[in-house]
């Protein structure tokens, strides 16, 4: 059982410092190319499953554990935003590979997180990468996308119901489209079953509490960490 255990650690381990590299499949070289030509996130994940790793343990241990990782050297300038994004891609892809297993689980979601950028923005880089670091720490993530208009969100959070949703915006020609969406929400007695975070180059706390959003966040890794204290 021991030998089972070691295995298993080392395949998470391996996990993990892939997501550090930014190496979602074989192919890719990676930050420092120490790992080039070996199995990436994607043949891992696949392989992990395959000696029944929970899928729990999978994202906690080795997906999760690396984007955190990521988050330290990002926010100590040692990776920019492409590092963050290949990184944060990788974890997306080994998701998606764990979706049936984590059903067929019946693995609870920490809750449903519709996700947008506002109306006139087509910004999408900073969405991308809150959406994959959300699925990654066990929401239900629904990206509703670009340029996005308001009635869409409100009709999503009628139907859906989630609990969360996430506005973005670069602009600051696109960011009041923001409180146009939480008036919207109240207007159709939808804003208080919904947490609203904002975030994007142009907000900042003031604007949140200004418009009357529940949070700002500063980036990805904010998101998580404010949605962790819900």
């Amino acid at each position: 059982m021991k030998g089972g255990v070691s295995v298993s650690k080392d395949i998470i381990a391996t996990i993990k410092e892939n997501v550090i590299q930014g190496r979602k499949t074989q192919e890719d070289v990676g930050i420092d190319d120490s790992l080039a030509g070996t199995a990436g996130v994607v043949e891992l994940t696949q392989q992990a499953l395959g000696k029944n790793i929970s899928p729990q343990v999978i994202i906690t241990d080795g997906l999760t554990a690396g984007m955190q990782v990521v988050g330290e050297r990002f926010s100590t300038k040692e990776y920019f935003i492409p590092d963050m994004l290949a990184s944060a891609e990788a974890v997306g892809a080994a998701m998606d590979i764990m979706k049936p297993a984590l059903e067929s689980a019946n693995v609870e979601t920490k809750g449903k997180f519709a996700i947008a950028t506002v109306k006139g923005d087509i910004h999408d880089i900073g969405k991308n990468i809150v959406a994959i670091l959300l699925k990654g720490s066990g929401y239900e993530v629904h990206d509703l996308g670009i340029d996005v208009p308001t009635e869409k969100v409100v009709e999503f959070v009628r139907e859906e119901k989630p609990g969360y949703l996430g506005l973005s915006a670069l602009l600051t020609t696109t960011m009041t489209e923001m409180g146009v969406v939480i008036k919207a929400l109240e207007e159709n007695k939808l804003r208080s079953s919904v947490k609203v975070l904002i975030g994007g180059a142009a907000v900042s706390e003031e604007f949140a509490q200004e418009i009357g959003a529940d949070a700002y966040c500063v980036d990805a890794f904010d998101a998580v960490r404010v949605l962790e204290g819900y």
